[in-house]
């Protein structure tokens, strides 16, 4: 009886944090159940898995344009564009709404003021600018290599960006307003918790790149690499935003992912040939 109580349990907690997962996190039709700490515990771990079907999505359209005769710079703009469209643009204007709050000299009261604004000043157009034309110029490169590597390269990309969230959302990380998603996922996830899905992100990306794209030990590594470089680049922006803003919002975890999803894309083509 007991035990049936408790496997209940896991495959409730499991449900519902899929659910916020997918339903805060991409605009695919999925209902919230449930919106408290419990749920964003679960929600933020299972972050990832969002990642990987907006991964697969972006991987699929670009590899059928590039098998379609489009060429590699159109394929990667359209799998640049499919995670943008899943999740209405939300990271892309948080990452311009965090450039403008970090770019002016104002008070941490000021500069979330900033960030809620509905217009794009000049630090988030400047930044969005050069964001979305490094991953356009990466993918375009994996996609010279073949559909397989810009395949990996769009899904490792899309998973390193949401292990991010999922670190960003541990304890000690302290949200910046007491309203939004910032505040309902901050501090929700043990430290522990949050290594354990880095570490099995970071081996399956490995994996990932062991098995399909140049199917190699170096692939292997450079895969897993990203992964471990995107998290710690998105970690300095995150220390960043702590210090000056006082916490994390929901423009700073889109800022996150956007940063983390540009530093794998970036890792995953040094050297390509």
């Amino acid at each position: 009886m007991g035990g049936g109580g408790s496997d209940k349990g896991i495959r409730d907690g499991l449900e519902h944090g899929l659910r916020f997962a997918f339903g805060t996190l991409t605009v695919l039709p999925v209902r919230l159940t449930r919106w408290d700490r419990g749920a964003a515990r679960a929600g933020m771990l299972c972050a990832p898995l969002a990642g990987l079907v907006v991964g697969l999505c972006a991987a699929a359209l670009g590899s059928a344009l590039l098998l379609l005769g489009t060429g590699p710079l159109l394929a990667a703009v359209v799998t640049v564009t499919v995670p943008a469209a899943l999740t209405r643009g939300l990271h892309l204007d948080g990452l311009a709404d965090t450039a403008d709050g970090l770019g002016g000299n104002k008070p941490a009261e000021a500069a979330l003021a900033i960030m809620k604004r509905s217009d794009i000043g000049p630090f988030g157009v400047v930044t969005l600018l050069f964001a979305l034309l490094a991953q356009v110029a990466a993918l375009s490169r994996a996609y010279e290599s073949g559909w397989a590597e810009g395949a990996v390269a769009a899904v490792v990309s899309a998973v390193a960006a949401r292990v991010a969230l999922t670190l960003a959302s541990r304890t000690g990380v302290p949200a910046a307003r007491p309203e939004g998603l910032g505040a309902a996922v901050a501090g929700t996830v043990t430290v522990r918790s949050a290594l354990l899905v880095l570490a099995a992100v970071t081996a399956l990306a490995a994996g990932c790149g062991a098995l399909w794209g140049e199917a190699t030990i170096g692939a292997a590594v450079r895969c897993g690499g990203a992964v471990l470089v995107a998290v710690g680049a998105a970690e300095l922006l995150l220390r960043r935003c702590v210090r000056r803003f006082g916490g994390v919002t929901g423009d700073v975890f889109g800022a996150l992912a956007e940063t983390a999803a540009t530093a794998a894309l970036v890792v995953l083509v040094l050297g390509s040939q």
